[in-house]
């Protein structure tokens, strides 16, 4: 019996952001909006989506002992999250500054904080989580070694899901143990590297499956998403909506198919899911407080 449908390892950040007419060039200031702050970072946003969905979910991640630590521990708790495995201090909590010009188009600099101080040695520490939790999820906002550390702690009969977000080259015992891969275009191509890609998301996945991932999911955007494993490749559709604002809409889709997963639903079907609950997502400004309930994925 597991205590946890959902182990999130990963990143916690303040979202620091300002609407802005034009991004400043070398030398020059430029007025802006009013500073909204909003929680943020792939580990937090994910915990947020699958505790909204009703996942039992816990989150292993580093803030600071400052005001934006407080603000990202509120919102996890206010989701439903146990936040047993957050740490506290080593360094500022993460920081990502955010400009937003009026056509939508953003520019972000992060700034990792206490997400680069989360260590293998707090892996460890850890280990009655990853017993407890029926699927792990993590991201790489947070140092690759960790990563690392995080399969070799996999407990027997869980699975380990990816977003390998920014994108890097992977291991080859990383990659071994994703159930499934989750990327876009661009990731898949950096971790494909020099590989020949070809020009479908059929062709990226055939490939990337080869290198080692027991399956791979490649998201699609408006157009849903392509599942691969060694039954084969299908897309999964999604749905139709307005979209308002895409932030964390990935969040929230590799979110909402691991929890699918872990509750035994097959790839296609937990992905078909997670493209209804990414939908959602979209249709409403900001990340977390985008993410739907299950009553509202249903109502779609």
């Amino acid at each position: 019996m597991y205590d946890y449908d959902l182990l999130v390892v990963g990143s916690a950040n303040a979202d620091l952001v300002i609407g802005v007419e034009r991004r400043p060039g070398a030398g020059e200031t430029v007025l802006g909006t009013d500073l909204a702050v909003h929680p943020g970072g792939k580990g937090a946003n994910q915990a947020v989506a699958a505790a909204r969905l009703g996942a039992r979910t816990a989150l292993l991640a580093r803030v600071g002992d400052d005001a934006y630590g407080r603000l990202l521990l509120d919102s996890q708790r206010a989701a439903g999250v146990d936040t047993v495995g957050v740490l506290v201090g080593g360094a500022p909590t993460g920081v990502a500054l955010i400009t937003v010009d009026p056509s939508g188009d953003n520019s972000i600099v992060v700034s990792p904080g206490a997400n680069g101080r989360l260590t293998p040695a707090d892996v460890r520490a850890a280990a009655s989580l990853f017993h407890a939790s029926r699927v792990v999820s993590t991201q790489l906002e947070i140092p690759l070694e960790t990563v690392a550390e995080v399969v070799r702690h996999l407990a027997d009969g869980s699975r380990f899901v990816l977003n390998p977000s920014p994108p890097q080259p992977l291991p080859a015992d990383i990659l071994a143990a994703c159930d499934p891969l989750i990327v876009n275009e661009h990731e898949a191509r950096v971790i494909l590297g020099d590989a020949a890609v070809g020009d479908s998301p059929e062709d990226w996945a055939r490939i990337l499956l080869a290198k080692g991932p027991r399956s791979v999911v490649v998201t699609l955007g408006a157009e849903g998403a392509l599942v691969a494993s060694a039954e084969g490749v299908a897309r999964v559709p999604s749905v139709a909506v307005d979209a308002v604002d895409t932030t964390g809409a990935g969040d929230a889709f590799t979110a909402a198919l691991a929890w699918r997963l872990g509750a035994g639903a097959t790839l296609a079907e937990a992905a078909a899911y997670a493209a209804r609950v990414g939908a959602a997502a979209v249709t409403r400004e900001g990340a977390q407080e985008s993410f739907p309930t299950a009553a509202e994925v249903e109502a779609l």
